[in-house]
């Protein structure tokens, strides 16, 4: 083969290889969950890539890749409550980057958006919220500061990135005030008991007035209507009347007996003694 020829496979081989890497960096693809920014030569694209397949210039053009993903960031919060109390927050923020600020948000900050936007601004929220309340109410209302925080928190990033959510997953304070919280606590639900038994006795005490002033009137109502209505008496007896007649026996200590006690003896007596039944003695 001639020198002639060797040059010319040569500058073939050349050219495809350069047609070959120039195909390759003249595509790109966006993966799902992510935004691109093409940047040309130091120059930004004001608008973002969609996801999937395109096409830019070769060498001198290059793709970067932003998530727009909801995405899940741990931190750390220490702040001071308004009775000076140092108390320390383990949080979870929840955030995601929308669409359109993806460009503006390549341009103007650097780094993870969370460690440069998000965390600086939840760090900041969670202390004006604790520096309202003391640290016995940071604790007992640590949804209402997780509420109030990510209020704040969502004012001041704006509309640059979305927070979703803050997740407070432990609020640690010092031994020395969680043991004074605790004893508050015991001290304050032995009063409770205290105050519950007191307001127990005085209902039954109150109880028991009510129910002898209610015997005393009505004691009194039935003795002046007694005296008012003495034929009440003679009603009661009649009412209270079986029916059966009595009858008196004796002489002058006179026994009442009715008329089935005197056939019940008479009955007892015939069967003890067949001979003619004496006088029955009158009952004492």
């Amino acid at each position: 083969m001639t020198p002639q020829a060797i040059a010319r496979l040569i500058g073939i081989a050349i050219l495809i290889f350069a047609a070959i890497i120039m195909a390759m960096s003249g595509t790109y693809v966006v993966k799902p969950g992510f935004r691109g920014v093409e940047v040309t030569m130091g120059r930004v694209s004001p608008a973002f890539k969609p996801e999937g397949f395109g096409l830019k210039a070769p060498l001198i053009t290059e793709i970067r890749q932003i998530s727009v993903r909801q995405q899940t960031a741990e931190d750390k919060a220490e702040c001071y409550s308004s009775d000076l109390q140092q108390i320390a927050v383990d949080l979870k923020v929840l955030f995601r980057v929308p669409e359109g600020s993806v460009v503006k948000l390549f341009q103007d900050y650097y780094g993870d958006p969370f460690q440069s936007l998000v965390a600086p601004r939840v760090q900041e929220a969670l202390k004006e919220v604790a520096a309202l309340q003391s640290a016995e109410q940071i604790v007992k209302n640590r949804e209402q500061v997780k509420t109030r925080s990510l209020e704040i928190a969502r004012r001041k990033v704006g509309s640059l990135l979305v927070i979703e959510d803050i997740v407070i997953q432990n609020i640690a304070l010092t031994k020395e005030l969680e043991h004074a919280i605790e004893a508050k606590m015991v001290q304050e639900q032995e009063a409770s008991k205290s105050k519950y038994f007191q307001q127990r006795v005085q209902i039954e005490a109150d109880t028991a007035v009510i129910r002898a002033k209610g015997e005393a009137e009505s004691i009194m109502i039935r003795g002046d209507a007694l005296r008012k209505n003495p034929a009440f008496v003679d009603l009661q007896i009649v009412d209270k009347w079986d029916g059966i007649a009595p009858v008196v026996i004796g002489g002058g200590d006179q026994v009442m007996l009715t008329l089935a006690d005197l056939e019940r003896l008479k009955n007892q007596k015939s069967n003890a003694n067949p001979a003619p039944v004496a006088p029955v003695p009158a009952r004492r």
